[in-house]
């Protein structure tokens, strides 16, 4: 088979199409093209007679000159009858991986093509800003647990409980394509556990009104009519669900009177179902008249994105409730009121998202439960707009 057939022209005018797209280099060697247009190199080989592949990193990050170099390499250990993943890790660990942790942060999100760009802007900026300055140009598979641990364990002492936990989430998924590529034989990240390492920001409650106060909040909120906060407002009161759930709610995911709340979104990472009432439906009526986009609840001035986090918290403000209610707090509400009222406990659990932790049990409470919260929204409902 022909060897070195591509050139770096071709590799750059390579468009993605309707299905995936393979570009030989020979010996196995090929850039494959994603219908998204994500451009990545792997190598197909075979040992011990069964098919592997080997991936190089994103292109151009990785070049054409790099992509060959490293099949050479795994051809050279496939003639010594050794592993190519086996003799990448025994070089790393020899510190001959190469790449620096810049490097290869840079290499992994560029390839990142699932997420948005502020997504891997935010990432990249948190690893540059706290990671680099004194991690940056040290060989990735050179660094261990306790020289990341330095850095981390400053942010932590600066009070940033939260931001230092998202940190080192990034530079794992580094760690771990460093690893996968070749680059390092462990990953660091993994070995710190957050919950023993670093300190916790103290807990606010979400402010929330009594019952005896909601009506006197809901003729408030009718002053405000159909204003797209006071809809949202009122669609996170009939839901129970959080506001960032509300905020990510597309017309895709609502399926006649049943909203499908995908996992993506979710805090504990499960598809959550939410059942709509005739005043949820009604209330989203209103909103598909003027339905312009995906999303539900879009923003002002951008229809491809959602409405601001802020802008129920704002309305709230606005009416004279500051602190002394949030868009979070009608969870808190809706659960007093039906546990008051004699409501199964674990169905009033698993409208609010608080999910068991086995995975069986989980399935089994979603099914179960699902008419005995359909008819406790609709209840629900009905004293709520009535109030």
């Amino acid at each position: 088979m022909p060897t070195n057939t591509l050139t770096d022209a071709m590799c750059k005018r390579a468009a993605a199409r309707e299905k995936p797209v393979k570009l030989f280099d020979g010996n196995g060697l090929h850039l494959f093209i994603t219908p998204a247009g994500g451009k990545r190199w792997r190598m197909a080989y075979r040992l011990d007679g069964k098919p592997q592949t080997a991936t190089f990193g994103p292109y151009p990050v990785v070049s054409l000159a790099e992509a060959r170099k490293r099949r050479d390499e795994v051809l050279l250990a496939l003639s010594r009858k050794e592993s190519p993943k086996a003799a990448s890790a025994a070089k790393a660990r020899r510190g001959g991986g190469g790449l620096t942790l810049r490097q290869a942060c840079e290499a992994y999100w560029a390839g990142r093509g699932d997420v948005s760009d502020g997504y891997r802007g935010n990432a990249l900026r948190g690893l540059q800003l706290h990671l680099w300055p004194t991690l940056g140009a040290l060989p990735v598979g050179q660094i261990t647990r306790e020289m990341l641990l330095e850095p981390l364990r400053r942010m932590d002492a600066a009070g940033k409980h939260v931001y230092v936990r998202r940190v080192r989430v990034w530079a794992g998924q580094v760690f771990d394509w460093a690893v996968e590529h070749g680059h390092a034989a462990s990953n660091p990240a993994a070995a710190i556990r957050p919950e023993k390492a670093f300190g916790r920001a103290p807990v606010e409650s979400f402010a929330a009104l009594e019952l005896g106060q909601v009506p006197a909040f809901m003729q408030r909120l009718s002053l405000e009519g159909e204003l797209q906060s006071a809809l949202a407002c009122k669609l996170l009161a009939l839901t129970w669900v959080r506001t960032q759930e509300l905020r990510m709610m597309r017309w895709a995911d609502i399926d006649g009177a049943l909203w499908r709340v995908p996992r993506q979104v979710m805090k504990k990472r499960r598809d959550h179902l939410v059942p709509l009432s005739r005043q949820a439906l009604a209330l989203l009526a209103v909103l598909r008249s003027r339905r312009n986009g995906e999303f539900v609840f879009p923003a002002e001035h951008r229809i491809d994105r959602p409405i601001s986090e802020n802008a129920v918290l704002a309305l709230i403000a606005r009416m004279g409730y500051r602190g002394r209610m949030t868009g979070h707090g009608w969870r808190s509400v809706a659960s007093t009121w039906a546990n008051e009222r004699g409501y199964n406990r674990d169905a009033i659990e698993r409208q609010l998202a608080h999910a068991p932790d086995d995975d069986v049990r989980a399935v089994y409470n979603r099914a179960e439960y699902l008419d005995i919260r359909k008819k406790m929204l609709q209840k629900w409902a009905d004293w709520l707009l009535a109030a």
